[in-house]
């Protein structure tokens, strides 16, 4: 079984003094994008406000790609709002200044192939020419890219002319490994769900079921159907493992956009939690195990912050690498 989706890499070259924020480079630029993918994309009439419920045609390009809930007329049930199918790899951007001249770039990661490329094209150039960043610095877009899950060239897909068509997707291996310990680093302000409300403390099990239910989602909607797991006996495993230590720091923080004026809370727990129990790599948790050691793709549903390993390299740790958290990445 794996997870099958996209690396798409846009590289860019500054023409003024471009800045990012400490831990918020992904929340500000998915939210410029979309303002900006909002008047290049959307077929509705008075598309340009962005505000209200608008009820999007079947084929406007902006639904699709930054508010499928619009346009689905059919998914998981239960399921009003369909999560995006991509999320920006940015982090590394994070409280960096780009000097004049200087090329930068970051990962856009597709789960959907049928999404319209020439979109991300149109809005990210009109982006980078409007100004990226704190300040609105100006910037090019050079050429877009396909990379694997190794980091390597796949495929050149812009480079300023003719748009080439999606290699073949990079495939995440779902196989088992043994696990006994893991270590979860929050980086930036996580949110956790639990039923109706937010838990103070990131139980395993939660977070676990998050991942995997999320995971499934992404897979059922934009892949290949749903995970082929046994999802009781898997929550039944997770509930097993204990966490050993816990410290965290509440975070409080907002992210005013500069294009709409709007205000976003960026609250929420970081810091790290430590794991202990037997995931020998015969139970399904450990499915979940090596799927995106390299990938970065996902994160839980109800979580924004990222949420990624430090230590013992198992399908523990594998579980969570660079995949469960950041929904603002």
């Amino acid at each position: 079984m794996t997870f099958e989706f996209f690396r798409i890499r846009f590289h860019f070259k500054a023409a003024d003094a471009v800045s990012f924020g400490d831990g918020n480079s992904a929340n500000t630029l998915r939210g410029a994008f979309g303002t900006i993918l909002r008047e290049v994309a959307c077929m509705c009439a008075g598309n340009a406000a962005g505000h209200g419920a608008v009820k999007h045609r079947s084929d406007c390009s902006f639904a699709r790609i930054f508010e499928p809930r619009a346009v689905a007329s059919n998914g998981p049930s239960g399921l009003a709002d369909w999560p995006r199918p991509f999320v920006f790899r940015t982090r590394h951007l994070d409280g960096r200044t780009l000097a004049p001249g200087e090329n930068f770039h970051f990962d856009i990661h597709l789960f959907d192939r049928q999404l319209p490329l020439h979109c991300f094209v149109d809005a990210l150039r009109r982006l980078a020419t409007e100004g990226l960043g704190q300040r609105r610095g100006r910037a090019m877009l050079a050429h877009m890219e396909q990379r694997d899950t190794d980091d390597q060239l796949a495929a050149c897909l812009w480079n300023g002319a003719d748009l080439a068509p999606l290699g073949a997707p990079s495939a995440a291996s779902l196989e088992a490994e043994p696990c006994d310990a893991a270590r979860v680093l929050f980086v930036t302000a996580t949110e956790l769900k639990c039923g109706d409300g937010l838990v103070e403390r990131p139980e395993f099990s939660v977070l676990f079921a998050r991942t995997r239910d999320r995971l499934s989602t992404l897979r059922a909607l934009y892949g290949l159907g749903p995970l082929e797991i046994d999802f009781r006996a898997m929550g039944e495993r997770a509930a097993h493992i204990q966490m050993t230590r816990c410290d965290l720091r509440d975070e409080h923080g907002v992210r005013r956009s500069s294009r709409t004026g709007q205000v976003h809370p960026l609250s929420g727990f970081t810091g790290e939690a430590e794991y202990q129990g037997a995931l020998d790599g015969s139970g399904p948790a450990d499915r979940l195990g090596k799927r995106r050691d390299r990938g970065g793709i996902a994160f839980p549903s109800g979580t924004r912050g990222l949420a990624a390993p430090a230590k013992q390299s198992s399908g523990l740790k594998h579980a969570f690498q660079k995949s469960c958290g950041r929904l603002a990445a």
